[in-house]
């Protein structure tokens, strides 16, 4: 009993340093219908209908890359996912070489090229604000595909206060894109919806374990005193699930702008995380079996196009 309490208390402490960057699930709205009129169409014969605008065409996609960078947060360093407060970029979704993970490279490349044609530039704790420089390193290798997994963080603050505004996040993920089209005008974008706070809590909170390793102050903004159901906890969850919403649209509005560009429709966002998915020693990252999900979810989403 002493050594499992010596245990306990030893990652309690260790997860004091975290600097969150995400895990898993939620769902996007999409947009509103326009409404038939009741009174049907015109009868004044001079009157003509408007005619419908022709789709943009779409720019061919690639399913078959010959390389990928991946940028991003702890969950792209698959962070405490294979040991306590370590990163564990062999099981990433995006870029790992553990097969059973299955990662999104190892996918497309195929086990013999990942580890020569991948790149993992992603860091833990990384915010938005971070993305135009890792986006500067992954244009330098010239990838045929680039992932891009960011934003939890930017919402995931001591306090929904210090929660990165809209605007600027914005403006970080234009530069970003912007940094990378100026050194790889030719490659691929995959965007992955920031994953959901909410769902997160709903989903953690039911674990002992879990509530003690989140009282250290993991992701404060919405993870602080996770067992209060009163009004204003509710709202403040509220917020931040709100500000997660929000920089969703962002990465959808911006990335559509990008021909290369793709955004995953809310896939991560929508995807409902069990326990099992997510890491024993945070209740917060993905585990590796969670991290074998973001990759099934990217290889489809990528492949569909």
């Amino acid at each position: 009993m002493r050594g499992r309490r010596r245990f306990r208390t030893t990652v309690a402490a260790a997860t004091a340093a975290l600097l969150c960057a995400g895990a898993l699930a939620g769902c996007g709205a999409g947009e509103p219908s326009a409404k038939t009129s009741s009174a049907g169409p015109s009868r004044n014969p001079a009157q003509k209908p408007t005619p419908k605008p022709t789709p943009e065409p779409t720019s061919p996609w690639d399913v078959s890359p010959g390389s990928v960078a991946a940028v991003g947060d702890s969950v792209t360093r698959a962070f405490d996912a294979c040991s306590v407060l370590a990163d564990c970029p062999e099981v990433s979704w995006a870029t790992g070489t553990d097969t059973a993970v299955n990662s999104l490279a190892m996918r497309l490349l195929g086990p013999e090229k990942v580890a020569g044609r991948s790149w993992n530039l992603a860091r833990t704790g990384a915010r938005m604000v971070e993305l135009p420089e890792q986006m500067a390193g992954a244009a330098a290798r010239r990838p045929e595909l680039v992932t891009v997994m960011m934003g939890a963080n930017d919402a995931c603050r001591p306090t929904p206060a210090l929660m990165t505004p809209v605007d600027d996040f914005r403006t970080h993920f234009e530069t970003a894109l912007a940094r990378l089209r100026k050194g790889a005008p030719k490659a691929q974008v995959y965007v992955t919806s920031v994953p959901s706070l909410m769902h997160l809590w709903s989903t953690g909170r039911v674990s002992p374990m879990g509530l003690e390793v989140w009282k250290l102050g993991i992701c404060g903004s919405m993870l602080a005193d996770a067992e209060n159901l009163g009004a204003a906890a509710e709202r403040r969850r509220a917020e931040v699930q709100d500000r997660v919403v929000a920089y969703n649209r962002v990465l959808s509005e911006v990335c559509a702008k990008d021909e290369l560009c793709r955004y995953d429709g809310g896939a991560v966002f929508g995807f409902r995380f069990d326990g099992g998915q997510l890491s024993p020693w945070d209740w917060f990252h993905p585990s590796r079996d969670g991290q074998a999900r973001l990759a099934e979810l990217a290889y489809r989403r990528i492949t569909k196009e």
